[in-house]
């Protein structure tokens, strides 16, 4: 339905869209998605398409599903991304800078606030301990999505292997993440242009909400009609907005900053993070403990925990990343003020594409409800990023319950094996006990993390761990 809605005197005072919807009444329920944006992608789209679906139906269930697709097919968060959309629908670009704004904020201040805790006492005996235990329940968390999203995508064999495919390539062989990705999708639209039926995903949502009775109504809005002219006034835009700075700092800096790097570094990553966190923090990981030597290898779980237990989406635990790459590397900067700009800066090459992708891409996109062959690139790709997530789980296990790991190489096959000798007990036991509370006895996600992280406090005061 597409009445207005309101008095008279309302709509001379401010003007509405058509649907009725305020941009204040708007923002009070962009703030709400954003104060309850826990529990990883899969909570947080389930948060929006509650409120947004069913309680507030400011959008139609196969609109809401349809907008989810495009996203997961994109680079970067994809429930951020999600939230930018379903703005931009109701408010135009305003609304989607409001929207997708307001989701990550209270990300910012809480990683930002976790992150000079970490760097100021991370190394004291207590706060290590909490984060000891914050990384068993960590473990649990990314199992629980790997078998999450795999329920919901491989529906058939041919998904079961490309997901089976991508764990291999990516675990034993090295391949590029974006490469798999790329085939996989390629894959997948040429499998859904030809009909194939095991490439057609029947959607995400398990609300009731019907297609009727929502304020946006079925009708494509104004502001999202494809205008040629408009896109390349939103592609110059945002372009500047999130290349300049990095341009800027190359100019001035020079190549061999740890600014430059991290401005350069995480721009790329916000061309290649399809699936979301988990299916690439496991390349940001490696990367910046390997190549980069910004982090320790149990600083990205120490990491990833913080991004666990604040609202935001995970991929937040890239401005841990910077925090601490520029905290090491301060120059002539006071070492926090280094980690508080470069934890910014990671996030602003982050997230600035977000809103790139969705302002130019997303009046196309709703197009294009119901084709076939982007259900098919979504389905492959969705399969291949079960497979990268199981190899994210076993190198973070691998990393937490052994102290000590040492290159494999077999043929074409080469992976980082545990030091069988090195496992650490208590680690081995608390990671246990996250994934049985989990998985048995249903526990969730913020439960575990509390539990996990008082028992490494316990551990810790009783003498047990370091």
């Amino acid at each position: 339905m597409s009445g207005t809605a309101g008095s008279s005197g309302r709509r001379h005072a401010q003007p509405l869209p058509a649907h009725g919807v305020s941009l204040g009444e708007a923002f009070r329920v962009w703030l709400r998605v954003a104060a309850l944006s826990f529990g990883g992608p899969a909570g947080q789209i389930a948060v929006m398409h509650r409120i947004l679906v069913e309680e507030k139906r400011w959008i139609s269930e196969s609109r809401f599903l349809h907008a989810l697709n495009y996203c997961m097919l994109l680079p970067g968060p994809e429930a951020q991304q999600l939230a930018t959309y379903m703005g931009w629908l109701m408010h135009r670009t305003v609304g989607g800078i409001m929207a997708g704004g307001l989701f990550i904020l209270p990300g910012i201040v809480a990683i930002m606030a976790l992150s000079w805790i970490y760097a100021l006492f991370g190394q004291v005996g207590f706060v290590s301990a909490l984060f000891f235990g914050l990384k068993a329940a960590v473990l649990a968390i990314v199992l629980d999505a790997v078998v999450r999203i795999g329920r919901r995508a491989l529906k058939n064999r041919v998904l079961i292997g490309m997901a089976a495919v991508a764990f291999v390539a990516i675990f034993f062989l090295d391949a590029p993440f974006p490469l798999i990705i790329l085939v996989a999708g390629l894959t997948g639209l040429l499998a859904g242009k030809a009909g194939l039926p095991q490439f057609q995903m029947s959607g995400h949502g398990n609300g009731n909400a019907t297609d009727t009775d929502d304020l946006l109504g079925d009708e494509l809005p104004a502001h999202a009609r494809p205008n040629a002219g408009r896109s390349l006034r939103i592609a110059a835009v945002w372009l500047a907005l999130w290349l300049l700075p990095v341009a800027a700092l190359l100019l001035t800096l020079g190549g061999g900053n740890v600014f430059n790097q991290i401005a350069v570094f995480f721009s790329k990553m916000a061309m290649v993070t399809f699936g979301g966190a988990y299916a690439v923090l496991a390349y940001v990981a490696q990367q910046a403990v390997e190549t980069y030597g910004w982090l320790r290898p149990g600083e990205m779980l120490d990491g990833l925990g913080m991004a666990e237990t604040t609202p935001g989406p995970l991929i937040m635990v890239l401005q841990f990343v910077g925090f601490m790459a520029a905290f090491r590397d301060a120059g002539a900067l006071s070492p926090l003020l280094a980690g508080t700009l470069g934890g910014l800066l990671a996030t602003w090459v982050t997230f600035a594409p977000c809103f790139l992708w969705i302002f130019l891409g997303a009046p196309y996109i709703e197009t294009l409800r119901g084709n076939r062959a982007l259900s098919g690139a979504l389905s492959a790709i969705t399969a291949a990023v079960v497979g990268v997530i199981l190899n994210l789980a076993l190198w973070f296990g691998i990393h937490t319950i052994f102290r000590e790991v040492q290159p494999f190489a077999w043929g074409p096959f080469e992976f980082d094996a545990p030091v069988w000798e090195s496992v650490n007990p208590w680690a081995l036991a608390l990671s246990a006990g996250a994934i049985v509370a989990m998985f048995r006895f249903h526990a969730g996600m913020l439960p575990t993390l509390a539990a996990t992280s008082a028992a490494g406090i316990v551990l810790y005061l009783a003498g047990a761990i370091g």
